[in-house]
């Protein structure tokens, strides 16, 4: 059984991913070298290595910033709502999304974590209406108002954006769903005071109603 993470540990987590994104950025500035090449090529031996290491590399500052708040945001949703599920999961994404863009992927290199971050939305939006426990749909709520357009980032727009990886990571996060919907426990239902104290007045009375009248009632209407 996963161990819970409170919100801040998921913030933590999350955060200590989208760091070392950064350091790798870092270290291609300071030394001069292009990383690239370590991305996806579709269809290519060479090119295969990209589907484990692609999502680490960025072609731009502004492509790491774009991806940055959606790890962390969709990131932490996922660790902290979906406690035995979420490494199985992001593992599919991850691995998922790069070996689609290697199959069937334009003849470039792929490079980013895109994949990633449309894989987590499309996990946590179709999760939701599979289960349609309140704290699922809660979380698909934030995640929608935040990224809701990455509904429609699977489709081609930008020669320069690989949607390639929007879409096949989406696809790893619909699998996901199907997969693990029923892997995390339902939270558990509140009872009120006021449920208890109608359960009990119902009790007492489908009680009394069937025991035989006192004798001196029954006197009494003589």
């Amino acid at each position: 059984m996963g161990k819970d993470y409170s919100i801040l540990q998921s913030l933590k987590l999350s955060a200590f991913f989208v760091t070392f994104l950064w350091m790798v950025m870092v270290f291609e500035a300071f030394t001069g070298w292009n990383l690239f090449h370590f991305g996806i090529y579709p269809r290519e031996s060479f090119g295969a290595l990209g589907i484990v290491f692609a999502p680490f590399l960025h072609g731009s500052a502004e492509h790491l910033a774009a991806n940055s708040l959606a790890l962390l945001i969709l990131g932490s949703i996922l660790l902290y709502g979906y406690p035995r599920s979420r490494w199985p999961v992001l593992i599919i994404i991850w691995l998922g999304s790069g070996a689609g863009v290697w199959l069937f992927g334009r003849s470039s290199f792929h490079i980013g974590a895109s994949g990633i971050t449309h894989g987590l939305f499309f996990y946590l939006f179709f999760i939701s209406l599979l289960r349609r426990d309140k704290r699922s749909i809660a979380l698909m709520m934030i995640a929608f108002f935040m990224y809701g357009g990455m509904l429609m980032g699977i489709f081609p727009r930008d020669p320069q954006i690989s949607f390639e990886y929007h879409l096949f990571g989406g696809a790893a996060g619909l699998v996901s769903a199907f997969m693990f919907r029923n892997w995390d426990p339902l939270p558990r239902r509140k009872v009120y005071d006021y449920e208890r104290t109608e359960e009990t007045e119902d009790d007492a009375i489908g009680d009394l109603w069937q025991q035989t009248p006192p004798e001196t009632s029954r006197r009494h209407w003589d």
